[in-house]
């Protein structure tokens, strides 16, 4: 609801029947990371055949517009717009027919060098119909399977010049592929089903179509994918990674598995870290949810405070960030989150959520749980104070919304009415997470980008000050 925006999701599957379904139901599982539009792709034998729209899984795909697809290979995308806008037109998967057959490809992430390729190559004649990076990669790949039909040598080109962040499924004709960047910036496994071969951004959609979950593809690798192997193209170089601690702390499925980390564990660690450096002297830990859920059961472990869901979520409200302004989400955060009167009335509270971006939403729930009777809210925050724009595909791009760079967090704790506040610091986000902070993407939180950023924006870089 506050947090920031996902960015998308994408699957490929190979396997000894018709993928269509599986695609289909992976998307669905994988639905939370974009809900702009979706889509997927299959190879007949022939062609590549497409269905995509904008909307939700169910929107997009329906039944009468997926049953007539076939095809033992296929790819799909679910989307929240970053680069490119929202709608139909930049929906994916991109499609692309060449001289050698045709290519399909789905896209995680944001390139920081996309302005930049995308004139010089137009600047060469190319040509362009949508305003989204994914394009860019796709003609890319295009123009140098061109000069050799190679596709491994066509990738490994690509990847040499674009930056940024990408987890990729792609289909040249019939052969899947999965790229993931060389920094791991953004998620991608690989799944072994009954009679082929999977790769998504969570594992979660692997366990959803009764597979097991192999490896993730590890970062700057190209595996290639066939019903019966996956061969892999590793990186001759181990450089440091840079994986999206958001991913643990707020965007993927509980349920799902990344670079060997569980994200209901590593949440849990979140509250439990939380407990040690914010204790708190109140009457019962609850949760914003739904992300701030195992945070809070964390929390509650470690300080032996009771646990109880305060906040009954309306799951068929509108939802609140796709109304077009910031008045209107507000005012739908009432009819989605209802506090129940019998577990804060005359109560002091302390409630978690995993971060504040500019603190409006949050300041409305601690109203609402004023207003049915809580005699203090306390709160806590599994993300330390978001400082800088990022620009690796979650869509926090302006500084001016940051709260926590115009205020500290006495003057938050203020404005949105708690009677305390309190964020995990980075060394305990580290701690929770259980990866070294050298092979985390922390530059939404410390300035410090993995990554040359172009653009004077993308050059912000700030000092840590008391707000940490």
């Amino acid at each position: 609801m506050s947090g920031p925006r996902h960015y998308c999701g994408v699957v490929g599957i190979t396997a000894g029947h018709n993928v269509v379904a599986g695609l289909q139901k992976a998307l669905m599982i994988i639905q939370h990371r974009g809900q702009d539009s979706a889509g997927i792709s299959v190879f007949d034998g022939n062609a590549i055949s497409t269905v995509k729209d904008a909307g939700l899984v169910q929107t997009a795909l329906p039944k009468e517009r997926i049953e007539n697809l076939n095809g033992n290979v296929g790819i799909g995308h679910v989307r929240y717009a970053t680069t490119g806008g929202k709608g139909g037109m930049n929906a994916q998967p991109m499609i692309m027919t060449t001289a050698f057959g045709m290519i399909a490809l789905a896209h995680n992430g944001d390139l920081t060098n996309y302005e930049k390729l995308k004139t010089a190559y137009m600047a060469k004649g190319a040509a362009f119909q949508t305003d989204s990076d994914t394009e860019l990669i796709i003609n890319l790949i295009s123009r140098r399977m061109g000069q050799d039909q190679d596709p491994v040598k066509a990738i490994k080109a690509v990847m040499a010049e674009i930056e940024g962040a990408y987890a990729l499924s792609l289909m040249i004709n019939g052969r899947l592929f999965g790229i993931r960047d060389p920094l791991g910036i953004r998620p991608l496994c690989i799944g072994k089903l009954d009679d082929g071969y999977m790769i998504c951004s969570e594992s979660s959609a692997v366990y959803a179509l009764g597979g097991e979950v192999v490896r993730d593809v590890v970062p700057g690798e190209i595996v290639e994918l066939t019903k019966d192997i996956v061969k892999s193209y590793a990186p001759t170089n181990r450089i440091p990674y840079a994986h999206c601690y958001f991913e643990w702390v707020y965007f993927a499925r509980p349920d799902s598995v990344m670079d060997g980390r569980e994200v209901y564990e590593v949440r849990k660690n979140v509250g439990r870290v939380l407990a040690r450096e914010h204790p708190a002297d109140v009457d019962l830990v609850m949760p914003i949810p739904d992300s701030g859920r195992a945070h809070a059961i964390g929390f509650a472990i470690e300080s032996g405070l009771p646990y109880e869901e305060g906040f009954m979520k309306n799951r068929f409200a509108e939802r609140t960030f796709i109304l077009p302004d910031q008045a209107a989400r507000e005012k739908a955060v009432s009819s989605k989150m209802i506090p129940i009167k019998s577990t804060v009335n005359g109560k002091r509270i302390l409630i978690i959520d995993d971060s504040i971006v500019r603190g409006t939403t949050l300041k409305r729930l601690v109203t609402m749980l004023r207003e049915a009777g809580a005699t203090e809210v306390h709160v806590r925050i599994g993300s330390p104070p978001i400082i800088a724009p990022c620009f690796y595909g979650i869509d926090m791009k302006n500084r001016e919304q940051f709260i926590a760079n115009k205020h500290t967090v006495d003057e938050i704790r203020e404005i949105i009415g708690a009677d305390s506040l309190g964020y995990i610091s980075i060394q305990g986000l580290v701690e929770a997470v259980g990866i070294p902070a050298s092979d985390l993407c922390l530059a939404c939180v410390n300035g410090k980008y993995p990554t040359k950023i172009e653009g004077e924006e993308h050059r912000y870089q700030t000092k840590l000050t008391d707000i940490l």
